[in-house]
């Protein structure tokens, strides 16, 4: 088989682990060039790491990589603001995209997006939990008709990590678009791929900002606040599972300054085209046990509950006193839906399947969070229309 030549355009956390993912996918696939401001610490890392960097190119800027590498695919994981413009750029080429979401944080660069993305079709958008073994098996249960068809759903996201949208650069709403954009993205898609051609019209959404704002000074880190011993989001208070000593530094920043960025919670109800509705809701300052992802999704004959903390996925048949227990385990990565993605990505580039994870599904995904969003600055209802 041909070799595969991948590229990457910021090379974050997410996308060092499915570039790794991507390219364990096919033997003769590698990651031949990186592009990103921080090159030479990454190349230096990766060298520490015992990575042999010896055929691979590193450069400051995707335009330099663009022109001169001979690519068959890119992945792009920069900061979520420059997602569309990445995109364009290697749409442009006639490229292979892998692209994180949320694919655009406002509606000029969704429309632009849409408006590029005919030139290719090999575009997989990371949207994991779409192909993910919990859903997977939710999607062929409601196929097989036992429950009748889906007419209510109700889903919610209680994501214990919530700190991280107020500590560190995800605070910046002008990088983030906010938290529809940042979670919602993902558990709207998989709903509206449990409802094949039963299309969203309709969002109205609340959001609040009740825990995470205060008048701490803006740019405080928690190393340097006279709270970090008591402030149960610093790093150094001793409930955390590996508090740090008071020596050690921390990038972590205050979650109760003056500029902390982003809603803590937030809901929205959607209407689809059928006339059911979906309930959501999703929270950032639940801890612990109280995790919790999932959707509750109701036909007149059962109803199907699953929870990606739990991995546990429950069939209640209305009409014979019986509930069924699929318990899963070891299925990492977005419940398997990484991995799925990933092998999907590459046999995309061959021309041998089609996306699992269409640039349409990232297209309607972030409309409804940017509807979401604007319903809720505005008290109003909102079409899903371009």
């Amino acid at each position: 088989m041909p070799s595969i030549r991948l590229g990457v355009i910021g090379y974050g956390e997410r996308c060092r682990h499915m570039s790794a993912l991507i390219v364990a996918q096919d033997v003769d696939a590698r990651l031949a060039a990186i592009a990103d401001p921080k090159h030479e610490t990454i190349r230096e890392e990766l060298i520490a790491a015992g990575r042999d960097v010896s055929d691979m190119r590193f450069y400051t800027t995707a335009d330099e990589m663009l022109e001169m590498e001979p690519l068959d695919g890119v992945i792009i994981g920069t900061r979520c603001s420059q997602h569309t413009e990445m995109a364009l750029k290697v749409l442009g080429r006639g490229l292979a995209v892998f692209l994180e979401k949320p694919i655009s944080t406002n509606m000029a660069d969704l429309n632009e997006l849409r408006a590029a993305s005919c030139r290719s079709p090999k575009v997989v958008v990371s949207f994991p939990l779409r192909v993910s073994t919990l859903v997977n098996l939710a999607r062929e249960i409601i196929e097989s008709g036992r429950i009748g068809t889906v007419e209510h759903v109700q889903a919610w996201n209680n994501v214990p990590y919530g700190n991280v949208y107020f500590q560190s650069w995800y605070r910046d709403e002008k990088e983030t678009g906010g938290l529809f954009l940042q979670k919602a993205t993902h558990d709207f898609d998989y709903i509206n791929s449990l409802l094949p051609g039963n299309e969203p019209v309709l969002i109205s959404a609340m959001k609040s900002k009740q825990i995470f704002k205060g008048t701490h000074p803006a740019g405080l880190h928690c190393m340097d606040c006279i709270e970090r011993t008591t402030c149960f989001e610093s790093p150094y208070h001793p409930s955390r599972q590996y508090p740090l000593s008071l020596r050690e530094p921390s990038k972590l920043m205050c979650a109760f300054a003056v500029d902390t960025g982003n809603e803590d919670n937030g809901s929205a109800l959607i209407q689809y085209e059928s006339g059911m509705h979906v309930a959501y809701s999703q929270n950032f300052f639940a801890r612990n046990k109280a995790a919790k992802r999932g959707a509750t999704l109701i036909g007149y004959k059962g109803t199907i509950e699953f929870d990606y903390y739990s991995d546990q996925l429950k069939v209640h048949l209305h009409h014979s006193n019986r509930t069924e227990i699929h318990q899963f385990t070891g299925t990492d990565g977005h419940g398997g839906g990484d991995a799925v993605l990933a092998a999907n990505f590459i046999k995309v580039i061959r021309g041998e399947e089609k996306s699992v994870a269409p640039i349409e599904a990232g297209l309607t995904s972030a409309l409804m969070c940017l509807k979401a969003r604007e319903s809720a600055e505005t008290k109003t209802f909102q079409e899903l229309v371009f």
